[in-house]
């Protein structure tokens, strides 16, 4: 395996853990559906979460946040759209990024967790929701 899917796999288990830890239940993990792929899917009693997860390295010339772009967003809104017509879910949907940092500390990898609510919101996705 690829030393940037190892760090992309590790980024994903720091943001469920992340979200676990707030009380979130993570009901499912790279949903896909024609449109894309949503990183992870959590709940609460009062939102339904559809989580980006980014992960870089310290010093990148795009931060996390950034690669989450117009076109990006359309898909994981648009496959969140297919997820919610199979659910039956009435929870408040939510778009969030989970910004991960790859540190080299002392010559060993950490993972820092900027957590970003609301990243971005439907509307514009056309009346999708």
């Amino acid at each position: 395996m690829k030393l940037s899917a190892k760090r992309g796999f590790a980024g994903e288990d720091l943001a469920a853990k992340y979200l676990k830890d707030k009380g979130f239940i993570i009901t499912e993990r790279n949903y896909h559906s024609r449109f894309g792929e949503i990183d992870i899917i959590a709940e609460n009693e009062q939102y339904i979460l559809f989580v980006e997860v980014k992960t870089r390295v310290e010093g990148a010339i795009v931060s996390p946040a950034e690669a989450v772009d117009y076109r990006k967003q359309q898909k994981i809104i648009m496959t969140a759209n297919t997820y919610l017509s199979r659910s039956f879910c009435e929870l408040q949907p939510r778009f969030d990024v989970a910004q991960i940092t790859v540190l080299t500390v002392g010559g060993r990898e950490e993972y820092k967790i900027d957590y970003i609510e609301n990243a971005f919101t439907p509307e514009a996705a056309d009346g999708f929701f």
